[in-house]
């Protein structure tokens, strides 16, 4: 044995002359290095894309585009909700006019509107081009500006009445009385069918 020979080392570790030996060492993990790297580089990727994300929600005012995600809407704000604007009876001027073979039905009918508010124009028969010609309760008359204003406020005295535009330009309305008429709506039946034609309307919802 050599005096180079650790204490307990004989054998194929024993020591002689001026060679040395050598001790094998393991191969390191590689793989596992490569594994942890990978690992890694995704959860730094994740969370960059996450960062991402919330700065376009803040930035945008909580609204990102279609490469980074789905819109998100902002909260409606606390907006009253809109009134509908409708012609009072008093600003609408109504013709009466009967076009049935039943006398005194337009006078009676031009009486009962007044006490309603409506300002009364012509009570009298229906033209020719009507006379006896109009089958349901009644025809409402009107310029084209009466659409969707005086024909609805008009319209909720008379259920079943149809409407007709012409050339005229005034304001005024011609309530033709047709052979289906019996009676105006009840009072109370017009008033809140006159609310609902005024109730507000919602307010428009937000665009996204």
């Amino acid at each position: 044995m050599s005096m180079l020979t650790p204490p307990g080392m004989g054998g194929k570790y024993r020591i002689t002359g001026d060679k040395f030996p050598h001790m094998r060492r393991r191969p390191r993990g590689r793989g596992r290095i490569a594994l942890v790297l990978a690992a890694s580089a995704a959860v730094l990727g994740l969370l960059g894309w996450g960062t991402f994300q919330l700065i376009g929600v803040f930035v945008d005012g909580g609204t990102a585009d279609a490469a980074s995600g789905p819109k998100h809407c902002p909260r409606p704000s606390a907006r009253p909700a809109q009134v509908k604007k409708v012609p009072a009876p008093d600003q609408i001027k109504v013709n009466v006019l009967n076009a049935t073979p039943r006398e005194g039905l337009a006078k009676k009918t031009a009486d009962e509107l007044k006490k309603r508010g409506f300002t009364i124009g012509e009570v009298g028969n229906a033209p020719k081009t009507y006379d006896k010609k109009v089958k349901a309760a009644g025809l409402l008359l009107g310029a084209p500006t009466a659409s969707g204003g005086a024909f609805d406020v008009l319209g909720t005295q008379l259920t079943g009445a149809g409407t007709r535009t012409d050339t005229r330009k005034g304001g005024d309305v011609d309530l033709i009385i047709g052979d289906g008429f019996k009676q105006l709506t009840t009072p109370a039946a017009a008033s809140k069918a006159l609310a609902t034609l005024r109730a507000p309307a919602p307010a428009p919802a937000p665009k996204c």
